[in-house]
């Protein structure tokens, strides 16, 4: 391998981010970046949409806007985007799920026992057939716009039985918090590309994981002036992704 083909492999396998996390929990949330500019740096991940306008999922190069009534629809190029992350995904870790329900607290404790270590971020995917999944949709807020824990509240939920479909999303080490959301933070479509949302709860009857390593984040902050002057760290910012997110502790988010 050249020098040229080493430093091209680092920049494939990093992912690419558009503001933090802690800047959704301050309430920004005018999108900035166009998905157009998104896909440009990856074509597996997720986020969300102007004025948190539901959820998105990047599968195979194609942006889906997860709405709060369940369906799905292809993004605009010209829509954008106030938080999203994106990676190249890689096949470094590839497993099958064992015999029987796979549920969220048994594939973390398999995914744990495989890789490397706490401290690098982790693209991870899982392809096969939900025999129950349930998801939540924040909708759409307007401004003055409240914290992602106060939108969060409005979300609509729902849940699916066998229903084949793909998980979508990453693993980030805790030191990450504010900037990204630490622990697990997942995304469902279904083989269709017409169900979905932010994961909370989930059992696999069959599938396969697969796993990419990320050594390098790259971040774009926003030029917006409030993100200059928002408060974005603090003792209890933990805690508020866990809760904005559906989980009991940002380990399990």
């Amino acid at each position: 391998m050249t020098f040229l083909d080493d430093v091209n492999d680092h920049r494939s396998r990093e992912i690419f981010q558009s503001s933090t996390v802690g800047a959704l929990l301050a309430g920004l949330d005018d999108g900035d970046l166009t998905i157009a500019e998104l896909l440009r740096h990856g074509t597996f991940g997720l986020g969300t949409f102007d004025a948190l306008d539901g959820e998105m999922v990047v599968l195979d190069g194609v942006c889906y806007q997860l709405h709060p009534d369940g369906t799905v629809t292809v993004a605009a190029g010209d829509r954008t985007t106030p938080f999203a992350a994106v990676t190249d995904l890689h096949a470094d870790i590839t497993i099958d799920l064992p015999a029987g329900h796979t549920d969220r607290a048994a594939l973390i404790r398999l995914l744990e026992s495989r890789l490397p270590g706490d401290n690098y971020f982790y693209a991870v995917r899982v392809d096969g057939v939900a025999a129950s999944v349930t998801t939540r949709t924040v909708r759409k807020q307007a401004k003055p716009y409240p914290s992602l824990l106060q939108a969060a509240q409005g979300e609509q939920r729902r849940s699916f039985t066998d229903l084949p479909g793909t998980l979508v999303g990453f693993r980030s080490p805790d030191y990450a918090g504010t900037v990204t959301v630490p622990g697990y933070h997942l995304h469902f479509i279904d083989d269709q590309r017409r169900r979905g949302g932010h994961v909370l709860d989930f059992a696999f009857s069959a599938g396969t994981v697969t796993v990419g390593i990320v050594r390098n984040l790259r971040l774009r902050l926003p030029s917006a002036p409030a993100f200059a002057r928002a408060e974005l760290t603090g003792d209890q910012a933990g805690s508020a992704i866990a809760a904005a997110e559906g989980g009991s502790s940002p380990a399990t988010t």
